[in-house]
């Protein structure tokens, strides 16, 4: 099983298919590398290097009970890129992912990327302050992070079922692979990872990281993204980004790369070919 070490002693697991320009992904909340399967199939079906790593924490990674923040997510990332040696490379986040696609390239610059893509994004931030009015009350995040610490199991299947991908809208046709699937994949990983990583994602304020990502990034967001909402994220991280362009999806959920990977594969090959 392929993993590294980080500079702080974490084993981290990561998948390296290929050859080619290299696509690098990075998965969301509380998922693995394994939500990116339909992404990476089909980019390296199309001649390109594909790699992805599970979070600290997360899916085959070591499972410590520290440093589940952005900036050890961004470190970690830069671990991967580095002991891989990737230049030119593509770099795609979902939901936390984006987050950590963002802080990375701020925090160790784009020397070794030449795109960005943020797909139903956590950025610029999630949380409501007082710079960010429109944002969700912290007690709702104080409260996932209970149900995380006491009853996981439950909020991950219903998560799943509902919201995630849209199934709790009408007419929805829900998958019971897509949801096992989600289902799988986020209680592989450690409930500790999970918690922390609320705070993570939630509260993070990534308006100066966005600011300061000066290489082409594309920002994908679906209207009906029921997690992640897209006025205050997507629409925000277009504005602040310096080159960017904003595409969003009427109806689409916030699992969109699963549920509509059809088309949301068939822009990122055209943004990548541009």
């Amino acid at each position: 099983m392929p993993t590294i070490t980080t500079p702080d002693g974490v084993e981290i697991f990561y998948k390296d298919w290929g050859s080619g320009q290299p696509i690098v992904f990075s998965h969301g909340w509380p998922l693995s590398s394994d939500d990116w399967d339909t992404q990476m199939m089909f980019f390296l079906g199309h001649g390109y290097r594909v790699v992805a790593h599970d979070r600290r924490g997360h899916g085959r990674s070591e499972q410590v009970d520290s440093g589940h923040d952005m900036d050890h997510y961004a470190d970690d990332l830069a671990a991967v890129v580095n002991h891989l040696d990737l230049t030119d490379a593509i770099h795609v986040g979902h939901s936390t992912g984006g987050g950590e696609v963002a802080h990375y390239l701020a925090r160790h610059g784009s020397e070794r990327a030449v795109k960005a893509v943020l797909i139903s994004s956590v950025p610029p931030i999630m949380v409501k302050t007082d710079s960010n009015p429109d944002g969700i009350e912290k007690s709702f995040f104080d409260g996932l992070q209970e149900q995380v610490a006491t009853g996981r199991a439950h909020l991950f299947r219903t998560f799943a079922e509902g919201p995630f991908y849209g199934y709790n809208r009408p007419g929805a046709a829900p998958s019971e692979g897509v949801i096992a699937n989600w289902y799988r994949q986020g209680m592989s990983g450690g409930a500790k990872a999970h918690y922390d990583g609320i705070v993570a994602f939630s509260q993070t304020d990534f308006t100066e990281d966005l600011r300061s990502i000066t290489i082409p990034t594309l920002v994908l967001h679906g209207e009906d993204d029921q997690v992640v909402p897209y006025e205050n994220t997507g629409v925000r991280s277009a504005e602040l980004l310096p080159n960017s362009t904003l595409k969003t999806y009427p109806g689409f959920p916030h699992g969109m790369p699963t549920t509509e990977a059809e088309t949301i594969n068939a822009d990122l090959l055209e943004f990548f070919r541009s």
